[in-house]
């Protein structure tokens, strides 16, 4: 009796399924990609705190995804038994920002491909979308959203403090209003047309403005 009879299975035969060039050369392009990935995913990121460990996910997440499909390619009850095995697997994890989102799904995208074999697709897709990112994700507007939030006395400082961010903004609307007794807090959207933000130390100087805060948003929240 051999050492092969022992495994009834086809467990040596998947030993070499894989050529030891395609194993190599699928690593090395995924880690390439997936560090192009984690480069433009550090240059187009405008959170509040930036997640070094999110940016290594992204590379480990390809070379992952490029070393299940590389098994899966290479044999069809192993693809069955993949697909069962990973179906039980739930992900916690909240994603903050929805551009992670895409971020997730290009590492898993390019993974696939690369271990399809399909190379020139998978590197030409990535710079394609790498440079569609750059140019939109730091894309700035000509005027940025600001939040003012206004306490007043009565109705009539109300009433003043609004007209005068009018005159020295671009755009000012009501966002949500609280009325108490003796006080008034309005929180307004204003769209500044230059940095000058002096306006607020004059806002705060009306009588009746009991205090005026500025504060930037990028428009995710109150809407």
């Amino acid at each position: 009796m051999t050492f092969a009879d022992i495994f009834k299975s086809s467990f040596l035969e998947n030993v070499t399924s894989v050529s030891v060039t395609d194993m190599v050369l699928t690593m090395v392009l995924a880690f390439a990609v997936g560090l192009f990935i984690f480069l433009i995913y550090k240059k187009t990121y405008s959170g509040v705190m930036y997640s070094a460990s999110f940016g290594v996910t992204l590379v480990a997440l390809t070379m992952i995804t490029s070393l299940v499909i590389l098994a899966v390619t290479s044999n069809v009850v192993l693809s069955l038994g993949m697909v069962g095995a990973l179906s039980i697997v739930r992900f916690r994890t909240a994603i903050k920002e929805p551009l992670d989102i895409a971020f997730l799904f290009w590492s898993i995208a390019v993974g696939i491909v690369l271990a399809a074999g399909m190379i020139p697709l998978a590197v030409f897709g990535s710079v394609v979308i790498g440079i569609i990112l750059l140019i939109f994700a730091n894309r700035k507007e000509t005027t940025s959203p600001y939040i003012v939030v206004l306490r007043c006395a009565d109705h009539a400082a109300e009433t003043d403090a609004i007209s005068f961010l009018k005159q020295r903004t671009s755009k000012c609307s009501v966002k949500s209003k609280t009325a108490r007794r003796g006080e008034v807090e309005v929180n307004l959207e204003v769209r500044l047309a230059s940095d000058d933000t002096d306006f607020v130390n004059e806002l705060s100087e009306m009588d009746g403005v009991d205090s005026a805060v500025l504060v930037s948003y990028n428009g995710d929240y109150m809407g």
